[in-house]
């Protein structure tokens, strides 16, 4: 545990913590909405340094990342807590649990490093809860992971405030938004949180140079409405780029939403379609077994990597080219990063 940042104190010992769109007015003694900033005396502390629920090495497809180290792997990082409170969350075991749990495990910096490299990683990803509400452990990670020539993935729901992204953001190389929808509605119901404030740091994200890949999970009768779908991707296109992938993800019942059912192949391929008819270029499907989960070169139709489920299978591609057009594919991949960071 220990002091956190991005707070100010308040009278009768209350501090208020702005480190997301949230900012929770914290009475002594008791915890922010995330659960793992916590007022003691005053003083805002972080119980998530260094104490992590859950650690993994993964493929990096899994996050999901396609056009970003493609084929390799990755030291996952997650702990408790999140600072919305998806109705639908498939993680809900983690973000909903508290420290007092005691499911939680020493793991500094330095060994997290020192575990990424000894694995043969390419990068380190601050995953599997919301990594923003542990922003002094990203912060610390990322910059140790940076300097001893890892890069650094955010897997995140976007829900930080704009002025704490700089310094958050200062060591990331790549991010995986969950879009949740693209409806205030939706995310006043059933995440708890706001639709503007993701939107306003995608925009931040991708000022900063930071590489963008997004994902919605298609929940069925909450947001498989192919027009909001349509405003989803229009938003995407003008705001973001065409060349920004989008993934469009299966829902399974669980959490508090076991009722619904689970998404069909039909919608996602619908979703996908309604994507690239609006002129994104790189659409994909998760969580199902279809040859949408591809890459192809958007010129000439190419395959350029094919997957199943989360493994590379074939990789056909000329550094960040099609092998067939020589069309550039956007993106970060091996050969065009060689001299970054040290990597080779």
């Amino acid at each position: 545990m220990i002091e956190a940042k991005y707070y100010e104190k308040l009278d009768n010992n209350k501090v208020h913590c702005y480190l997301c769109p949230r900012h929770c007015k914290i009475g002594d003694g008791q915890p922010g909405f995330c659960f793992v900033r916590k007022n003691e005396g005053g003083t805002l502390y972080q119980m998530a340094y260094n104490q992590p629920y859950a650690i993994n090495i993964d493929p990096i497809e899994k996050k999901p990342l396609f056009h970003f180290f493609p084929g390799t792997t990755i030291l996952s990082i997650g702990t408790a807590g999140c600072n919305i409170g998806c109705k639908f969350c498939q993680n809900w075991d983690i973000s909903k649990a508290q420290y007092d749990h005691g499911r939680a495990f020493d793991f500094t910096v330095s060994t997290a490093v020192d575990t990424a490299r000894s694995n043969r990683c390419a990068s380190m990803a601050y995953t599997y809860n919301e990594p923003t509400i542990w922003a002094e452990y990203v912060e610390d990670l990322s910059a140790e992971a940076r300097a001893r020539g890892l890069y650094n993935v955010m897997v995140t729901n976007g829900y930080i405030s704009p002025e704490v992204i700089d310094e958050v953001y200062a060591n990331i190389d790549a991010a995986n938004v969950d879009l949740k929808a693209f409806s205030e509605e939706f995310y006043k119901k059933i995440t708890l949180s706001e639709l503007q404030p993701v939107l306003e740091a995608l925009k931040l994200f991708k000022q900063k140079g930071v590489w963008l890949e997004l994902t919605t999970l298609i929940i069925p009768t909450l947001n498989d409405d192919m027009a909001e779908i349509a405003q989803l991707c229009e938003w995407v296109l003008d705001a973001l780029g065409p060349e920004t992938p989008v993934h469009f993800t299966a829902f399974h019942p669980d959490y508090k939403l076991r009722d619904l059912p689970r998404t069909s192949l039909d919608t996602l391929e619908q979703a996908r379609k309604v994507a690239l008819d609006t002129g994104i270029r790189y659409v994909y499907v998760g969580n199902v077994h279809s040859d949408s989960a591809n890459t192809y070169c958007p010129e000439c139709g190419e395959t350029l990597i094919r997957r199943n489920w989360h493994s590379v299978r074939l990789n056909t591609m000329d550094g960040s080219r099609c092998p067939n057009c020589g069309h550039d594919i956007p993106g970060v991949f091996p050969s065009t990063v060689e001299h970054h960071h040290g990597i080779n």
